[in-house]
């Protein structure tokens, strides 16, 4: 792991993408091919803390960073990427819808970005959010994500962009906003019905930010507020439930689609579950 590339992700607050993000690049812990190291701010994303886990992550000396999190024209993540670009630090950042108005900001200082229009929001009001209720939500959301092939197609933005600084090249930063059509391509979907489902369940989980970011920002009166925070949730768990509807049509076929990594960071292909994976495909 000595000659492995160092990549550094900062972790600022949570959104669906950020709990497996590591995990994702490396899902069987062999690859030799990269070096991981997380830094992260906790639940919070106030100012000193966004700047702590900033300089922590710096000083592990990553060859290129991901940045995750949400609100990230907020006063803490702005100043981690202006600390990130002050360094001169190949960047990507992943965020949700709301990371849309920074696009301009993000191309000009030449970092990539990957939008994610269905990781929404959380219903954090205190009325209704407790801990059971975050884990259930962030889970039903994890299940949207990966189904519907948006994991698939944030792994391989970032394994593209791996590969170009692994060959000595300048890397090709990603710019990507992750609508529901192109998530479900990189699902690699066979049966018609389970990619249709798959799609009604990732333009589900984009329609409950509209009714999260209306209740915790917007509506002051508890008996609007509450029942609204609680559809947007009722929204994302019939979301995973569509998206567990999809996968099983692709069990029963056997063509559920997986990209294995092999150790030296390749990625295979392959749909029947008894076959072997084939690598470059």
């Amino acid at each position: 792991m000595s000659d492995a590339l160092r990549i550094g992700i900062l972790k600022l607050g949570c959104i669906g993408t950020l709990p497996l993000i590591e995990f994702l690049l490396d899902e069987r812990a062999e690859r030799t091919d990269i070096n991981i190291k997380v830094s992260g701010s906790g639940a919070k994303l106030e100012l000193n803390q966004c700047i702590e886990a900033t300089k922590v992550l710096l000083e592990k000396k990553p060859s290129l960073v991901m940045l995750i999190g949400p609100a990230q024209a907020s006063q803490g993540p702005s100043e981690a990427r202006r600390m990130l670009a002050t360094a001169n630090m190949p960047t990507v950042v992943i965020s949700d819808s709301p990371a849309k108005k920074i696009v301009k900001e993000l191309e000009e200082i030449g970092f990539g970005y990957i939008i994610v229009e269905a990781d929404s929001m959380i219903g954090a009001r205190r009325e209704f959010l407790d801990p059971a209720e975050m884990a259930i939500y962030n889970s039903d959301m994890i299940k949207v994500l990966a189904v519907t092939g948006t994991y698939n197609l944030i792994v391989d933005a970032l394994d593209k962009t791996i590969e170009f600084i692994k060959s000595g090249k300048k890397p090709e930063m990603p710019r990507i906003i992750v609508e529901g059509t192109k998530a479900v391509e990189a699902a690699g979907f066979s049966n018609p019905y389970a990619k249709a489902k798959a799609f009604a369940a990732y333009e589900m989980a984009c329609q409950a930010s509209k009714l999260t970011t209306e209740a915790c920002f917007r509506v002051q009166d508890p008996n609007i507020y509450v029942p609204m925070v609680a559809t947007a949730h009722e929204i994302v768990r019939s979301a995973a439930k569509l998206a567990d509807e999809a996968r099983e049509i692709e069990k029963r076929c056997d063509t559920v689609f997986r990209k294995p990594h092999f150790k030296d960071g390749a990625a295979g292909t392959k749909k029947a579950l008894m076959e072997k994976p084939k690598k470059g495909a």
